[in-house]
């Protein structure tokens, strides 16, 4: 008996089409491409079509293939997209979606579209998907990135601090100071707003901010070495070998120990090339044979606190710092 392939279920011919260009429409750009109400419902059923928001659409065949960080920020993109015909833009955005569009690193956060705007309007007006905030801002407190109007690093470093929580709002502010925020006007603003809800967050943040950190994992990885009372090693420690000079996620340099945080993407996906992964062999090989120990982490091991302190509390009995002589 021969086994024939299921047939592959083909779009109805009498579907409408989309514009051959363009991936991004608003309703009457849609209207204005043919498309009326029931066809546009028709794509959407077929899923050749997705809604992002209300009065917003994207090609599916891209949607699918986005990844969820991708996703959050085409989400901000839908909102400016859909709202250019409808507001005067003398909003910006702010808190995690003025970090999104920075380039900040941005972890276990929602996907809710912050803006920063004069007054408050009703809920109703801003739509399901929408946070408004209204902490009193100046000009001065706003750039322009990609072409969007958004909080400056500072402003939004100080913004999530203020709102999200430690590990969320420490990735964050490591990530601004490493692009360039300045921390005396991030110090400035946060002295400027004594007594507010999430005050005391920022100040520990400030307190522990560190822009050597190259990644949202090593950011948690410190903060997870803080919390257990490890500890601390040296971060971005750099030593020399026969193979050359190498820069060490963190290292505890009298006991030899090197702490590696495999997973040097701004996400969960690091997935290493074969050129990336044989540079690495080289280079541990020769500061093996230096004497240098090395314990590797992967974002799963964050996540686990008794094992992963149990592995680095054995790692440094094994290597007992040598006593001066």
């Amino acid at each position: 008996m021969t086994l024939t392939q299921p047939s592959v279920l083909s779009l109805p011919p009498s579907l409408p089409r989309l514009p051959p260009t363009g991936s991004l429409w608003r309703t009457d750009q849609l209207h204005a491409a043919g498309l009326n109400s029931r066809a546009i419902a028709a794509l959407l059923h077929h899923r050749e079509l997705i809604r992002l928001r209300y009065g917003c659409y994207i090609r599916a065949s891209l949607w699918d293939k986005q990844k969820p960080w991708v996703r959050s920020d085409q989400l901000i993109l839908a909102h400016a997209h859909g709202t250019r015909t409808t507001s005067n833009g003398s909003y910006a955005y702010s808190h995690t979606s003025a970090a999104r569009i920075h380039g900040l690193f941005v972890w276990d956060a929602d996907d809710l579209v912050h803006v920063l705007l004069r007054t408050r309007p009703s809920s109703c007006r801003l739509g399901k998907d929408v946070r408004g905030h209204t902490r009193p801002f100046s000009e001065a407190d706003i750039v322009t990135v990609r072409g969007l109007r958004v909080t400056s690093l500072e402003r939004t470093a100080v913004d999530c601090a203020l709102t999200l929580n430690y590990r969320q709002s420490l990735i964050i502010m490591d990530n601004a100071l490493r692009q360039g925020a300045d921390p005396l006007r991030i110090q400035e603003m946060a002295e400027a707003v004594p007594g507010r809800r999430g005050v005391k967050n920022l100040r520990r943040v400030l307190e522990n901010a560190d822009p050597l950190s190259e990644s949202a994992g090593e950011t948690l990885t410190r903060e997870l070495l803080q919390r257990l009372r490890l500890p601390m090693p040296e971060i971005q420690l750099e030593v020399i070998s026969r193979a050359g000079r190498h820069r060490m996620d963190f290292g505890w340099k009298e006991r030899r120990i090197a702490l590696e945080f495999d997973g040097k993407t701004k996400y969960f996906d690091y997935a290493p090339t074969k050129e990336v992964l044989y540079r690495e062999r080289q280079r541990e090989n020769a500061l093996t044979e230096d004497g240098w120990m090395f314990v590797r982490l992967i974002w799963q091991d964050l996540f686990n606190e008794e094992s992963f302190k149990a592995r680095i509390i054995a790692a440094l009995r094994r290597r007992p710092e040598p006593h001066a002589s």
